[in-house]
This record gives C-alpha cells, sequence and structure tokens, in this order.
C-alpha cells in the first residue's frame, strides 16, 4: 500500500501526448465533428418538438437518440478542444471521475432508447390495428424515465466500488477516461470491481440485445407476408434501424476489444481509436440516418430549412439598404 497515492492527483492522458504533434490539426477536425453533431442533432430535436404532427412514439424517441448524442459528443470534444489548444495532457481525479459517469450514461442510455425504438417498430410492423393502444407518447416517456433511472443505479454502485480503489498509476491509454481505465490502475486487488462491472454489461447487453433481435427478427417475418407497399415499408424500417442499432453495437464493443487486447501492447492511437468510436460515429450518423431515410422527417426537416432560407434571404434585403447608408456615411467622413 505503500505505493498509493493521493486521488486528487492528475491523471495523465497519453493519447492527448500521441496527439500533440498534430494538434492543430486534431483540434480543427474536433471543431468540425462537434459542430456537426450538435447541429445537425439540434435541427432534427426542433423539428419534432415544434411539429405538433411529428409528436408520434417513434420521434420521440429519434429527438431522445439525436439529444443523447449531442450529451455523449459534449462528454468528449469540448475537453479535447480546450486541451488541444492549451496543450494540457491531464486531467484531476475528480474531472476522471465525472467523465467516467457521463460516458457511461450515454452508452448504457442509447442502447435503453435503441431497444425502445426496435420494441416500438415491432408493435408498429406487427400489430397496427393495436400499436396506439400499445404504445402511447406517455408510455414512451415511462420507458425512457425508468431505463435512465436504472442506469443511474447500475451506475452509482459501479462508482463507489471503484472509488474505493487505492491507485498506483497516472497514466490512461486514450483521451478520455472510462470505469476499466480507473480500474486497471488499482494497486490491490480489484476482481469485485471487474466482475461487477462485467456483469452488469454482460447483463444489459444480453437483455438489451434480445429484445433487439426479436424485434427485428418479428418485422423480417412479417416483410417475407406481405406484398407491395407494405413490404417495402416494413423493410425500410428494418434497415433503418438495423443500421443504426449496428453502428452503436460496434462501437461499444470497440472498447472491450480495447481491453481484451491490452495484454498485446496496442499503439496508443489504436486505444484513442477504439475508445471514442461510440461517442463519435453513433452521433454523427444518427440525424443523417433518420433524417434522410424517415420520409415525414425528412420533410418536415426540409421544410423548416427552406423556412430558414427564406427568412435569411428576407433579412440580407431589409440589412442591404442599411449596410449601403451606412457605406455611404463613412465614405463622406
Amino acid at each position: 500500500m505503500e505505493n498509493t497515492w493521493n486521488v486528487s492527483r492528475n491523471l495523465m492522458l497519453l493519447g492527448l501526448v500521441e496527439m500533440e504533434g498534430l494538434k492543430s490539426l486534431y483540434c480543427v477536425l474536433s471543431i468540425v465533428l462537434y459542430l456537426s453533431i450538435v447541429l445537425l442533432s439540434a435541427i432534427i430535436a426542433f423539428v419534432i418538438f415544434t411539429d405538433t404532427r411529428l409528436h408520434e412514439p417513434m420521434y420521440i424517441l429519434i429527438s431522445n437518440l439525436v439529444l443523447n448524442g449531442i450529451f455523449g459528443s459534449s462528454t468528449l470534444f469540448p475537453k479535447l478542444i480546450v486541451d488541444l489548444i492549451t496543450s494540457s495532457t491531464t486531467i484531476t481525479y475528480a474531472n476522471c471521475m465525472a467523465q467516467t459517469v457521463f460516458v457511461s450514461v450515454f452508452a448504457f442510455y442509447e442502447m435503453s432508447t435503441l431497444t425502445i425504438m426496435a420494441y416500438d417498430r415491432y408493435l408498429a410492423v406487427c400489430h397496427p390495428l393495436r400499436y396506439s393502444m400499445l404504445i402511447t407518447n406517455e408510455k414512451v416517456v415511462s420507458f425512457l424515465g425508468g431505463s435512465l433511472v436504472m442506469v443511474f443505479i447500475t451506475l452509482l454502485i459501479a462508482m463507489i466500488l471503484t472509488l474505493k480503489l487505492p491507485l498506483c498509476g497516472n497514466r490512461i491509454n486514450t483521451i478520455i477516461c472510462d470505469n476499466m481505465s480507473l480500474i486497471v490502475l488499482s494497486c490491490v486487488d480489484s476482481s469485485i470491481s471487474q466482475l461487477y462491472t462485467a456483469s452488469v454489461v454482460a447483463f444489459y447487453l444480453s437483455v438489451t440485445i434480445f429484445v433487439t433481435v426479436f424485434s427485428y427478427f418479428r418485422i423480417f417475418h412479417v416483410c417475407l407476408k406481405v406484398s407491395g407497399a407494405s413490404r417495402q415499408k416494413s423493410v425500410h424500417t428494418l434497415v433503418t434501424h438495423l443500421l443504426n442499432f449496428s453502428i452503436f453495437l460496434i462501437g461499444l464493443l470497440f472498447v472491450f476489444i480495447r481491453y481484451r487486447l491490452d495484454s498485446i501492447n496496442l499503439p496508443i492511437a489504436v486505444h484513442t481509436l477504439l475508445s471514442v468510436t461510440a461517442l463519435i460515429i453513433p452521433p454523427l450518423f444518427n440525424p443523417l440516418i433518420y433524417g434522410v431515410r424517415t420520409h415525414a422527417l425528412k420533410m418536415r426537416v426540409t421544410q423548416y430549412l427552406e423556412k430558414m432560407y427564406c427568412w435569411l434571404q428576407r433579412t440580407k434585403i431589409h440589412i442591404h439598404p442599411v449596410l449601403a447608408s451606412l457605406t455611404r456615411y463613412n465614405k463622406s467622413h
């Protein structure tokens, strides 16, 4: 225990050290990615919230998904951008714990939302006549709220177990903190913490993947039975949600692959790539996938953008005479 260090000490993020040589490039790329995620997601969420025709379970879930994407990307990019600008390569233990909680909430809540979406589409396709009775806006909000409470309780236990671990190291092989990154720095037996984390993740993934696969299988079964426009609509629904679910699941699995391959001394760049994929790719692609492949939403977004363009054009016309007058005034004086 003599090597135990004070938990207020800073942790070094080796991924930031690795990025120092090209920090300007990474900074610009981070700003572009973050602004793209926020802008695209905000447009989708704003259109759904302001258009009463879209106040249905599916669109509530889509808006929840894109807002969670903003939350998830915000756990990474703002600090990363500041660190790259200031050449900082450290994070305090308290901030690392906070980031760990935020990242975990994003991941678990994303999985919950995707599972509820799969169940919603299963009811819409397989029980269309009873759909409005089986799932309502209130039920969707209840499902989302319940899953969020469960996530917080689960993570609270995990964080308490991690906080009890004395740490002997301060070097994290990526640019972001997560629970396993802290557990592996422990200088005492951390088997209880590791077992709890593995059990929770395995149980959560098993339940959500089972519900999702079952829902998609039933949708696929319906696709084989119906014909014409109904089949096309069912297939479109299936492909859209499968694509989105697969993107996030692959990003999530990368995190676990990273720790399983740790014994072969992966390069820091690979650690970084595997750890941030789930925080970048799904938040970036969610608004694109649903904004393009969901017909009603695509129409509303297009109408909104057209209105914005017309407003900007009118504003330009109104501002132009004022600018012209100011220009003449400046020249005369």
